[in-house]
C-alpha cells in the first residue's frame, strides 16, 4: 500500500470506509459502471458548477475498493469526502469558512484571525489541532486516541467556537463574517461529508496544505507534518476530557 494511503488510513481510522462521496470530474455511464461494482451501490449523483466537478454519493464499498479510492485521491484523480459514526468518533474537524463568499480565492482577515486563534485555544487546552488550508477557510482536525460520544466532540467544539467568537468580537470584527460548521454534527451526520486530507480544491485547484505557527507549508512539507501529527500528537482521552471541563467551568 502507498505510504500516503497507509497515513490517510490510520489517521481516518475511525469513520465509516463502506460509504464516501467522491468528487471528480469524470463522469458518463461507462465511469459509472466501473464504480457500481462488487456491492457498490448509488445513492445520489451531482453535477456542480466548479469545473464541471461531479459528486457521487456510494455506500457498500468493499475495503479493497476504498484503498483504490484513496490512492485516486492521493493522486488528485479524486477527492474523497468520507462520513463520521453516527454514535461515537474519534476524529473531530472544525469547518471554517467565510460566510459571505466574497472571493473564491482570499481569505478575508476575520479568517486569518480567527483560525489562529481557535489554534491557540486548543493548543493552550492540550488539544494541538491539524490545520488544512480549504478553499476559503480552513479545516480544523483533531485526532483521539480513542472514541468519545458525538455528543460530547459537538459540546467540545462548540464551546471552543463560542471563545474564538467571542475574541473575534472584542477585537471588532464582525463574527457573522466567519460560519462555523461542526463534525461530526449529530444534526447532519448522515447527508454531510468532509474531504480528506490531501485534497485538491475543487474551485480553486490549491492543494490542503497544512498551517503551522509559522505558516503554511509546501505539498510535501504537509505530508511529513501529517505523518509526524499522527505518530506523535494524537490526544489522550485524559487530556480531552480536562479540556472539555475547563472549556464548561470557562464558559
Amino acid at each position: 500500500m502507498d505510504r500516503k494511503v497507509e497515513l490517510l488510513t490510520a489517521f481516518y481510522r475511525g469513520l465509516p470506509k463502506d460509504r464516501a462521496k467522491l468528487e471528480t470530474p469524470r463522469h458518463g455511464f461507462d465511469f459509472l459502471a466501473g464504480l457500481l461494482t462488487e456491492g457498490t451501490v448509488l445513492e445520489y449523483g451531482e453535477l456542480t458548477l466548479s469545473g464541471l466537478l461531479h459528486k457521487y454519493k456510494l455506500a457498500g464499498i468493499p475495503p479493497h475498493r476504498m484503498e483504490g479510492f484513496l490512492a485516486d485521491h492521493v493522486a488528485k484523480a479524486c477527492n474523497v469526502c468520507l462520513y463520521f459514526d453516527h454514535r461515537e468518533n474519534d476524529v473531530f474537524c472544525f469547518n471554517l469558512d467565510n460566510n459571505h463568499r466574497e472571493n473564491n480565492r482570499e481569505l478575508i482577515p476575520e479568517m486569518e484571525f480567527a483560525v489562529r486563534r481557535l489554534d491557540g485555544i486548543l493548543r493552550k487546552a492540550g488539544c494541538e489541532p491539524l490545520i488544512v488550508a480549504s478553499g476559503r477557510g480552513y479545516h480544523v482536525w483533531g485526532r483521539l486516541e480513542g472514541p468519545v460520544a458525538n455528543a460530547r466532540l459537538y459540546e467540545f467544539m462548540l464551546r471552543a467556537a463560542v471563545a474564538t467568537v467571542a475574541a473575534l468580537h472584542a477585537r471588532g470584527n464582525d463574527h457573522h463574517r466567519v460560519k462555523f460548521n461542526f463534525y461530526p454534527d449529530p444534526r447532519t451526520r448522515d447527508v454531510v461529508s468532509l474531504r480528506l486530507f490531501g485534497s485538491q480544491h475543487a474551485r480553486n485547484g490549491v492543494f490542503s496544505n497544512i498551517l503551522t505557527p509559522e505558516g503554511l507549508l509546501s505539498e510535501e512539507a504537509s505530508w511529513d507534518y501529517f505523518a509526524d501529527y499522527l505518530a506523535n500528537k494524537t490526544i489522550p482521552l485524559a487530556r480531552f476530557e480536562a479540556a472539555f471541563a475547563a472549556f464548561v467551568q470557562a464558559t
